[in-house]
């Protein structure tokens, strides 16, 4: 493996997003709104209910984490994406650079992206609502490495998706993060989801992530357990996602499947 070719993928799709500006949508543009829409629907909420003081908190907190695993599958997914909209994935396959080396310049990048959009978050968040993600104190590390593993996971499992099925299966990449948010608990707890659905949250990592947010927020702390459970799954996560796409990889060599792309 080759930091040399690692940090060429990433300069690649950094001079990308440099030079088209409309990419920047998705973390500045796309945050800000969702901080203002949630934000605003927690305050909303407050001043019919006296007893809501406490959702603003909570629905501007998980929109925040919920970019984390937005922006970390979006960056590998679109990552390899680039490649099929300017035609240029024949050119890539044919380089020397290895699929694991690619997927670590995307990953790379993507944090940086992570980082961005937090801080555009945050800013926001802390100007027109006066919410601070920095109470949340140190338990935001475990929070947003679980939560930044699980969104690599799962972009890689949707670039396996895409290889085997065409671009037609690119709907998956952006449906993906929506079904996590459903089943995550990022704004409520799991509990609230139907008894029958709660299963799924509990097979999810970023479950015990978003539990341990609002525990902090709630003026408790995210528990051992929790952190665990939320790090041992996203490795699962991360490590099931990288099996498929292999498997995927393997079945679009061998049947040609490069010339969707080319």
């Amino acid at each position: 493996m080759s930091w040399l070719r690692i940090r060429t993928v990433i300069r690649r799709h950094a001079y990308v997003l440099w030079r088209a500006p409309h990419r920047w949508f998705d973390i500045g543009f796309w945050p800000i709104m969702d901080v203002i829409l949630w934000g605003s629907l927690g305050t909303y909420v407050a001043t019919q209910d006296a007893d809501g003081g406490a959702t603003a908190p909570f629905l501007l907190a998980g929109i925040m984490m919920f970019h984390v695993i937005f922006q970390s599958q979006i960056a590998v997914a679109t990552g390899f994406m680039e490649e099929t909209w300017s035609r240029n994935l024949l050119n890539v396959v044919t380089t020397p650079v290895r699929e694991v080396e690619y997927v670590i310049g995307t990953a790379i990048f993507g944090f940086a992206k992570v980082a961005f959009a937090l801080l555009s978050l945050s800013v926001t968040a802390l100007v027109f609502f006066g919410f601070d993600l920095g109470a949340v104190g140190w338990s935001l590390v475990p929070i947003v490495a679980i939560l930044t593993v699980v969104g690599w996971g799962l972009g890689i499992a949707n670039i396996g998706i895409v290889l085997r099925f065409g671009q037609g299966a690119e709907i998956l990449i952006w449906g993906s993060n929506f079904i996590l948010m459903a089943f995550s608990g990022v704004f409520n707890p799991v509990d609230a989801l139907p008894g029958s659905l709660r299963w799924i949250s509990t097979a999810l990592p970023s479950t015990y992530a978003f539990d341990g947010l609002r525990a902090v927020l709630d003026g408790g702390s995210m528990t051992s357990g929790q952190i665990t459970r939320g790090l041992i799954g996203a490795g699962l996560f991360l490590v099931g996602g990288v099996w498929f796409s292999t498997a995927m990889l393997k079945t679009f060599r061998t049947r040609g499947f490069v010339t969707r792309f080319s």
